[in-house]
């Protein structure tokens, strides 16, 4: 059975400080760019090196995995991560694995889009409101609504079932707050609510 962890001060953690910190908030933001890279570069990017879109995106899988295990083999963390990490994979690395297994599994801009955005934007959230001192309760309301709104733009930008962000902002958010010691959120929340929808796909449809 995993074995739960409590909190700690993220940038107490943080290799580098405040500036790790800042540092790794700005890089989570920023994965963002990410679905858009897939979705709009992707298929040019394998054909360049006679990949189909689902190899190449196995192929950075594996590539992750094994610097993974070469950077765990060594115990070094880098500017950002946060100290135990040196011992365990980090949440780059889980974060990397969920968003690559949304690609395999769910390659539509209906579901890749909000799934990552939620992982990309609610986490950062959720952190940061837990380290101002907000309570528990009021994390999971203000962050359900946040997610609903997210998921309600991609409703508006990518066609995502509008009705969907009733259901996964609570799904997201719920799968991100078990602290597991050897499991990061950055997988919990997107690999539950990926699981999600592909129970649901037969009845919504959209692959």
């Amino acid at each position: 059975m995993s074995e739960q962890v409590e909190l700690t001060d993220p940038v107490e953690q943080s290799v580098g400080g405040i500036k790790g910190h800042i540092f790794r908030r700005v890089f989570h933001l920023l994965m963002f760019l990410i679905p858009i890279a897939y979705f709009e570069l992707g298929d040019t990017a394998a054909d360049k090196i006679d990949f189909t879109l689902s190899q190449l995106v196995s192929a950075v899988i594996i590539v992750a995995i094994i610097g993974e295990t070469i950077r765990l083999k060594l115990g070094f963390t880098i500017f950002g991560q946060r100290e135990y990490e040196a011992k365990q994979v980090s949440a780059l690395a889980w974060g990397g694995l969920a968003i690559g297994m949304v690609f395999l599994l769910v390659p539509i801009k209906e579901y890749a889009y909000p799934l990552i955005f939620s992982l990309t934007f609610g986490d950062p959230f959720m952190g940061e409101l837990r380290r101002l001192g907000v309570e528990t309760r009021e994390v999971v309301i203000y962050s359900i609504c946040f997610l609903i709104v997210l998921w309600l733009i991609c409703w508006y930008l990518f066609a995502t079932p509008w009705w969907l962000a009733f259901i996964f902002a609570p799904i997201c958010v719920f799968a991100e707050m078990p602290r597991l010691r050897y499991i990061d959120d950055n997988a919990t929340m997107l690999l539950i609510p990926l699981a999600a929808i592909m129970i649901l796909e037969p009845f919504i449809g959209l692959m």
